[in-house]
């Protein structure tokens, strides 16, 4: 029997290898409680000078519900990434957002954990569905699909 070699968590460094995504389009800062490709936990620190907020809105900043999504999927991401090749993800592209919904808004000074949990692999396509955390509270939750190609 092999031995598994088991990340359990990724630092901001591991996840710019990773993914393709750069500031100010990365929504994920770490990620903790790996368990190959069917768990992880992406942490979000939402900060007051994020260009998001210059607009959405001005007078009551509000972390944008699809920047919530993105984060999962990035968090996904990573965890495809680590548990597969190792090698740095060449082209993400989003196959399906389901059964999305919003329950409450994300500020400036909230941490958000993106809890995410495997559905189905197939190839280099994943399913997941995730929870979007901020102090033990569900803000969001999705089911997302992405088709990764390795550069």
């Amino acid at each position: 029997m092999e031995a598994r070699t088991t990340i359990e968590a990724a630092d901001i460094s591991v996840i710019l290898n990773s993914l393709p995504h750069r500031y100010p389009f990365l929504m994920v800062d770490r990620v903790i409680d790996i368990r190959g490709d069917d768990h992880g936990i992406g942490i979000k620190n939402v900060t007051a000078n994020e260009p998001q907020f210059l607009g959405h809105f001005p007078n009551r900043p509000v972390f944008p519900g699809v920047l919530m999504i993105e984060g999962m999927a990035q968090t996904a991401g990573v965890l495809c990434v680590l548990a597969g090749t190792g090698k740095r993800a060449g082209e993400v592209y989003f196959l399906t957002i389901d059964k999305a919904k919003f329950r409450k808004p994300v500020v400036p000074g909230d941490t958000v954990e993106y809890h995410m949990n495997k559905i189905q692999q197939r190839r280099n396509m994943w399913w997941f569905r995730g929870e979007a955390m901020v102090a033990g509270q569900m803000v969001a939750e999705a089911e997302v699909g992405a088709m990764l190609s390795w550069a």
